[in-house]
């Protein structure tokens, strides 16, 4: 990742780190490298999904897993937490309903979902600055246009309840936080 990738994704991880507690068990979907981990280290345990996680990265509070979710997380306790920094936009559409379900059945009741979605604008941006090699935009490729409005519906029916909405980064991006009804 460039300095400003990760510029950008601590701003991200800046923006959900006031609703994580200490006490929290997080699962953070699309890990790569546990940078949330590493920033915010006020919790109880960590695990952390992505197909291009190192599970050899992993302390005693830490493990991270390769693979993708649902279907590649180990059994356990439910979370108190699930974290999606930039990920959503790359879930194709017909899988969102069910992407969200997996969400609530992973999190224990009154679990917070706590997620960022740029605007379906950004993919502009981020090909003009991967251009200019300022950025590495991870798998922009797979971005598909989410319509970011949509988004509160999408977890309304899986059982969430949004708690909190705000745009950040110029505006550029949102910053959604359910709990778990």
């Amino acid at each position: 990742m460039k300095p400003l990738d990760r510029y950008l994704q601590r701003w991200r991880i800046a923006v959900v780190r006031p609703h994580l507690a200490p006490t929290d068990r997080i699962l953070d979907i699309g890990a790569f490298d546990g940078a949330l981990a590493r920033q915010v280290t006020g919790f109880r345990q960590y695990v952390g999904i992505d197909p291009d996680a190192d599970p050899r990265l992993a302390t005693d509070r830490i493990q991270l897993v390769r693979g993708h979710f649902p279907d590649d997380l180990p059994p356990g306790d439910p979370f108190d937490a699930i974290t999606l920094l930039a990920v959503l936009e790359h879930i194709p559409s017909h899988q969102l309903a069910d992407f969200a379900t997996a969400c609530a059945n992973a999190l224990r009741p009154n679990g917070k979902l706590l997620m960022t979605v740029p605007h379906p604008f950004v993919d502009r941006i981020l090909d003009a600055m991967i251009a200019l090699r300022l950025l590495d935009g991870m798998e922009t490729e797979a971005h598909h246009g989410f319509d970011v409005s949509q988004t509160p519906d999408i977890f309304r029916q899986a059982g969430f309840e949004l708690i909190a909405h705000q745009r950040f980064q110029l505006g550029l991006n949102n910053f959604f936080a359910f709990r778990k009804s």
